[in-house]
């Protein structure tokens, strides 16, 4: 499904690009504070306007995304904290959840697919957007964090089978929480993406997202800076519009 939004100027304007269903909720499953936003932001931003709730997943604590020789551990991961909160508020998303695994030594293990299981059981969504659990280069010049993939792949095996099968986690049915299955998965960063959102109306709403991320030098709001310029240039097409692009799959069972 790819949005055609020629000659639309107003967000009110805009057509439908998301699922018909009448459960609108999306979980967005990130490795770090700021892959949502990198991965995400303009599709949580615009579904939500058309009635959506947004919800992030937040695996790791931040800890280690820094230059800064004077930063320690422990304020770093409180500063990532409150600016993922800030970015979600600007895209959208309703509230933000954090696993706090230590950054950069995610590892699949049986706690951490017992984490998001409870969060897919909990919030109960429609839609899952993670991160591509397969590819390690993408385009040949860009390597997919060890973190990303980790989540990526626990976001898929917990989606299928862990959380549609009462007797993975049983102690969770214990809680009250019953089992659910997403019906749609959503991959950021695939190159077997076909799937496109059209954001070219809203692209300066993911950039004001992006920019609470200070502590990760996404703090620019010179229109002309470096990262302004990447980011347009990452997301713009040959037509100029920009576009949100994932690899869709439609689950049947």
């Amino acid at each position: 499904m790819t949005a055609n939004l020629e000659g639309l100027n107003t967000l009110k304007d805009m057509p439908v690009t998301a699922p018909e269903t009448d459960n609108k909720t999306a979980l967005v499953i990130a490795a770090h504070p700021d892959d949502a936003d990198f991965g995400a932001a303009g599709t949580s931003y615009l579904w939500s306007k058309e009635g959506w709730t947004f919800y992030y997943l937040v695996c790791t604590d931040g800890s280690k995304g820094t230059a800064d020789p004077s930063m320690k551990p422990g304020d770093l991961i409180r500063i990532r904290r409150e600016e993922q909160r800030e970015a979600a508020r600007r895209a959208g998303a309703k509230d933000v959840f954090f696993l706090d695994y230590t950054d950069g030594e995610l590892t699949y293990t049986r706690p951490l697919l017992g984490d998001v299981v409870r969060h897919i059981r909990m919030l109960k969504p429609y839609a899952v957007f993670t991160h591509d659990p397969e590819a390690y280069i993408v385009r040949n010049s860009f390597i997919n964090h060890s973190d990303h993939r980790c989540t990526g792949q626990i976001a898929v095996d917990a989606i299928y089978p862990s959380a549609r099968d009462r007797l993975n986690f049983p102690e969770q049915i214990d809680e009250g929480l019953e089992t659910h299955n997403v019906k749609e998965i959503f991959i950021w960063g695939s190159e077997k993406a076909e799937f496109e959102t059209d954001i070219t109306d809203v692209v300066d709403q993911k950039i004001h997202a992006l920019n609470a991320h200070v502590s990760q030098g996404l703090g620019a709001n010179d229109p002309n800076s470096d990262f302004l310029k990447f980011v347009r240039d990452r997301w713009r097409g040959e037509d100029g519009r920009y576009t949100e692009r994932f690899r869709r799959v439609v689950l049947f069972r």
